[in-house]
């Protein structure tokens, strides 16, 4: 009889878009999405755009008060959207 090696559908998926370069796009796209849940809805109100480049976040808000306000919070921000996603992603964020 023939042993089988069993493999979880998740560990194959992973395994895929690790073999075709699409594990970190896929990454970054879930932190992008994960910063209204994470920041709050006051501040996904104040958020114009998100993206990320060279491991940093790049947030722009319409309000600098909020600006000042969340750049002292940066790397509990950083720590907690690395902590959604599971894996570090970011390592800073600058607002602008």
């Amino acid at each position: 009889m023939f042993k089988r090696e069993v493999k979880m559908v998740k560990d194959l998926v992973l395994q895929v878009l690790r073999e075709q370069g699409l594990e970190t796009p896929l990454n970054q796209k879930r932190l992008v999405e994960s910063w209204p849940v994470v920041a709050g809805p006051v501040i996904a109100r104040y958020t114009l755009n998100t993206y990320i480049y060279n491991q940093t976040l790049h947030v722009r808000l319409s309000n600098p008060a909020l600006r000042a306000d969340l750049s002292m919070m940066r790397q509990e921000l950083v720590k907690k959207l690395n902590d959604v996603v599971g894996e570090q992603v970011i390592s800073d964020i600058r607002f602008s």
